[in-house]
């Protein structure tokens, strides 16, 4: 006899239970603690996405907020430039370009020679707004010139 077979045979009583607990906790492991420990490992990776997810949807509500309020800023800066900076009809739009023009040419020291005004309505039905050209001939220096076309572009007419 062996001496393995010696201590087998003598210490049975400690060494089968021994081996069926070694066994039962295998099967254990195997069973039940592998498998919820891939799916808790699983979990994980879903809340990892899941948060990434609620970022993404974060900046995107955030982007979409700032569109908002740049389209409400726009519509409220264009009714202000359409109320308030742009002439209501024509008459107006006559009236500040009418008497504006030859002021400042006799300011300038320029003689104003020939005036026409003309409306574009083309665009009118699409856009609501009509075109006023006026055309002038101006007769003067070079330097009197001058003065008159800083003058008009810095008019706040």
């Amino acid at each position: 006899m062996t001496l393995w077979r010696r201590i087998l045979v003598e210490k049975r009583s400690l060494i089968v239970p021994l081996a069926l607990a070694i066994v039962a906790n295998a099967g254990v492991y195997a069973f039940v603690v592998y498998p919820l420990g891939v799916k808790s490992a699983g979990a994980a990776t879903r809340a990892a996405r899941a948060a990434a997810n609620l970022k993404a949807a974060e900046a995107d509500y955030a982007a979409a907020r700032a569109l908002l309020a740049g389209t409400t800023r726009a519509d409220q800066e264009l009714q202000t430039f359409y109320g308030k900076v742009l002439p209501a009809d024509f008459p107006s739009a006559r009236r500040l370009t009418y008497t504006t023009i030859p002021d400042l040419a006799k300011k300038a020291g320029v003689r104003l020679t020939e005036r026409r005004t003309d409306v574009d309505e083309q665009n009118t039905k699409r856009t609501g707004l009509s075109r006023l050209s006026i055309r002038v001939q101006l007769q003067g220096d070079y330097e009197n010139f001058r003065q008159f076309l800083y003058s008009l572009e810095s008019a706040p007419e």
